[in-house]
């Protein structure tokens, strides 16, 4: 599952991520600040080594509440020091006392109440602090940070989401071959881990001709810093300028993520993109069922604000990321990194 291809070639430096929680920090950005007032009470919380789902079931409990009433932007991780936003849903009712949420691993940051449910994904991007230890062999780790924060990383989505030695590929795949999973959750992990598994493909078979900084006949090309995409044809033209939004980084090189509809690429790009999912018509065919649509995700992702700090076999990381995106796609450029049971996500 982890066969990817290496954008800046494989790293030939070992080394470890998250021997400690205080080695992964996330601090979440929404990217707006809550207004004040209405029925919706958020609160910004510290966690170290908790999970996400605990948490809101103490904040649920705290507020007399079902779970589902408690919401957040994006899960975390467990094993790390995060900063994260929660939403709990009180319409008519005063403020709770969450004070005895608090321990030595959970800190309340901030409550303020705001007049819009926090939904899933509703988030601008994530501040990350990352510190890689035990580091082993050679490697020019400043060289390859630069071109990494030139060029980017394969914007792939983590290991986490394939589940333990890819066990949600295996799951989606007996759904789609009929099945029945009742919990609706399962359901979704599963059609996720499917539709992230193709993305991947496409990315690394992409990659791997030496094609992930050319823009092809056909490509589908997003806008910077939106989902907006448009497919380059006699419409939209290969001419010198859209090669210089290309270069200028106005617009983005995409892949698939797959479902109902017509295929956005055409030509080349199309060509590319079928033929690297050519041997997964059963999932193709099991999202197409589950309803899901076509849509894109940017191929490469560049990590704003990097910078770092080497000390003899430690490297300290900070970098900010749009939501939805894995700070391990980051990290598996720099280290082949030692596995330890503290590698698992949530």
């Amino acid at each position: 599952m982890n066969n990817w291809h290496y954008f800046h070639g494989e790293p030939t430096v070992s080394g470890r991520l998250k021997a400690t929680p205080e080695d992964f920090i996330v601090r979440e950005d929404l990217g707006f600040a809550p207004s004040g007032e209405g029925e919706h009470i958020f609160l910004h919380i510290r966690k170290r080594g908790q999970n996400t789902q605990w948490v809101a079931r103490d904040l649920a409990r705290l507020a007399g509440i079902a779970q589902r009433d408690v919401t957040w932007a994006g899960l975390k991780d467990r094993h790390a020091v995060t900063e994260q936003w929660f939403g709990v849903h009180l319409p008519g009712k005063e403020m709770p006392d969450f004070s005895p949420l608090e321990n030595e691993d959970v800190q309340i940051l901030a409550i303020a109440r705001h007049n819009k449910k926090l939904k899933t994904g509703a988030l601008r991007g994530n501040w990350f602090e990352l510190t890689l230890s035990e580091l082993e062999g050679n490697d020019d780790l400043p060289a390859r940070l630069a071109a990494i924060s030139e060029h980017g990383v394969p914007n792939y989505f983590g290991e986490q989401r394939f589940g333990h030695n890819g066990g949600n590929i295996a799951q989606a795949s007996a759904m789609f071959g009929g099945k029945r999973i009742k919990d609706r959750n399962k359901r979704s992990m599963y059609l996720s881990a499917a539709r992230s598994y193709l993305f991947n493909l496409v990315v690394s078979q992409r990659l791997a001709q030496g094609k992930g900084e050319q823009l092809l006949n056909g490509d589908c090309v997003m806008l910077a810093g939106s989902q907006s995409f448009f497919t380059i044809n006699d419409d939209n033209p290969l001419d010198e300028v859209m090669r210089e939004r290309f270069v200028s980084g106005d617009i983005r090189l995409s892949a698939p993520l797959w479902g109902r509809g017509r295929l956005p690429a055409e030509g080349e790009a199309a060509e590319l993109e079928l033929a690297a999912l050519a041997e997964q018509e059963a999932l193709r065919a099991g999202l197409e069922a589950n309803g899901l649509k076509q849509e894109r995700r940017a191929l490469l992702l560049k990590p704003e604000q990097l910078s770092w700090q080497q000390h003899e076999n430690r490297l300290t990381l900070s970098f900010w990321l749009p939501a939805g995106t894995y700070a391990t796609s980051l990290v598996r450029e720099l280290i082949k990194e030692k596995v330890s049971h503290e590698n698992s996500g949530e």
